[in-house]
């Protein structure tokens, strides 16, 4: 006799797919609908996409009042000894992972700052509910997980969830595919399999992110090397390399190729002059569960390649004059903006290097790409910079942002600069209410003018006014304007825009 019913079944699929599901992408949105039925609110589901900390879900804490009740009279009936299959076993699993994990979600979102104490009480009471569940005599659940384990990856998937949304900001379909793209490097595609048996093994996965200047590349670095499993200690309450001391980025382009070797390899005692002591690297400081980020690894020498290739082929190094071999154990994420097919078609990348970097590729969208299709994607994303530079003032900051951007720039700007140019436009409109691209690129009033013939937004009135009053700025004189115009003194007059004669001389 199978271990649910027909409705029951249906209910614990969708629950498994919740569950498992990539919580960016749109199988979880049918997830929580297939799991409420008619109780399923559209108007709930899209919490997953808006900036900031992960909100309450009403549509999450429906679901949640059913699970448990499922969970209960599905762990009488396998404690009674009725028939189950092990694809039965995985789906009541998956059940009770949901449970734990949105049952104590607030919980260990604040577990990084609770005291050792506060860790164990949250931990007990946590895996007393996971023996009463998972601890079944004479039954062996797919996972094989102890409670220390369960507890480990609930917190790293509330981690993962928490730096995701802390480092990778905005609203637009670019935005959100990018989050989806790194919860699935720190997870894979299947969560199962990585709770199975993945979760201590990522470290040997490298990763490498693509994208142009300034488009969050070390951001996304950041939130994969936060986001890694850390093993909980059931004694002592604690999570390993819980100090944050996990993350050691090194931009290659900043420096020459020896102090690349001794910053990454290290460097013995008398390897070259001004070496007055051992040297540790950061491949040796890096431990089992931390992150080596190298940005710019398109800058990186040819000689240097070759020993960056060893350290992920075989994990292991050797200090700058040393002989004897150290095991790297951590894992390794590069970024550059270079187009890295160009660079080994011209010799200047190693194919083997790159195939080694690329086993999990990551592109970042450009800030263009994000606005595209979201009308209030750039306004967000200014509102977000201000808030975080600027606190109380960011609102207002934000409109005159948005105000400078739409008369000086306007909404089809290409942004060249990506997310680093807008940060530096918001602090210059803070300064100077103003801010003028690099390069000579079109702005202000006259950029706004030729825009508006182009789209066909200006009227006939507003064209001469605005005309009337660019000429004027130039000559200063009514009778000249008009000559120049071929237009009678009084039109001119008329229609010369104090308001946007003053802008004017501001941008002059």
């Amino acid at each position: 006799m199978p271990l649910f019913a027909a409705k029951d079944r249906e209910f614990a699929e969708a629950i498994a797919l919740l569950s498992t599901a990539n919580p960016f992408l749109p199988e979880r949105i049918e997830a929580e609908r297939r799991a409420l039925g008619g109780a399923f609110r559209a108007e709930d589901a899209a919490w997953n996409i808006h900036a900031g900390r992960e909100r309450s879900s009403p549509n999450i804490d429906r679901i949640l009042a059913l699970v448990v009740p499922f969970i209960e009279r599905t762990r009488e009936r396998i404690a009674a000894g009725e028939g189950t299959t092990r694809d039965e076993l995985a789906l009541y699993e998956d059940a009770v992972g949901f449970h734990l994990y949105h049952g104590y979600r607030d919980a260990l979102h604040e577990l990084p700052s609770s005291p050792g104490r506060g860790k164990v009480a949250i931990f007990r009471k946590f895996a007393a509910e996971f023996d009463r569940f998972l601890r079944v005599p004479g039954v062996a659940f797919p996972s094989a997980l102890s409670a220390g384990q369960a507890f480990a990856l609930c917190f790293n998937l509330r981690r993962a969830f928490a730096q995701i949304f802390d480092y990778l900001v905005g609203t637009s379909p670019a935005a959100v595919r990018l989050r989806a793209a790194v919860w699935q490097s720190i997870f894979t595609h299947d969560l199962r399999r990585y709770r199975r048996t993945l979760f201590e093994r990522m470290g040997d996965i490298t990763t490498l992110v693509c994208g142009p200047s300034g488009t969050g590349k070390e951001l996304v670095a950041r939130a994969i090397a936060f986001a890694r499993y850390l093993p909980f200690d059931e004694e002592s309450g604690a999570f390993r390399e819980e100090d944050g001391a996990t993350f050691h980025p090194v931009n290659l382009s900043a420096l020459s190729a020896s102090l690349i070797e001794s910053e990454v390899f290290g460097h013995r005692r008398g390897a070259f002059t001004g070496a007055t002591d051992d040297h540790a690297g950061w491949f040796e400081v890096c431990g089992s569960y931390g992150t080596v980020f190298l940005d710019e690894i398109g800058e990186l020498d040819i000689a240097i390649q070759v020993k960056l290739l060893r350290v992920l082929q075989d994990r292991t190094f050797q200090r700058l004059g040393d002989t004897g071999t150290r095991r790297f154990a951590g894992k390794v994420i590069a970024a550059t903006n270079r187009d890295l097919t160009r660079e080994m078609a011209a010799g200047r990348f190693r194919a083997d290097l790159y195939y080694r970097l690329c086993s999990d590729l990551i592109v970042t969208p450009t800030l263009k790409e994000q606005l595209t299709g979201s009308e209030q994607e750039l306004y967000s994303l200014i509102l977000h910079i201000a808030k975080r530079d600027f606190g109380e003032e960011a609102e207002t900051l934000a409109k005159e942002v948005q105000d400078v951007i739409d008369h000086t720039l306007g909404r089809d700007y290409d942004w060249p600069g990506n997310f680093r140019e807008l940060e530096q436009c918001v602090r210059n409109v803070l300064v100077r209410r103003a801010y003028h691209p690099a390069g000579g690129a079109p702005n202000g009033i006259r950029a706004e003018l030729v825009r508006g013939f182009l789209d066909g937004s200006t009227t006939a009135e507003e064209m001469l006014q605005r005309y009337c009053t660019i000429v004027y700025a130039k000559t200063r004189n009514f009778e000249e304007t008009a000559r120049r115009l071929h237009i009678d003194r009084r039109t001119v007059k008329s229609k010369v825009d104090q308001d946007l004669l003053s802008r004017l001389e501001t941008e002059s």
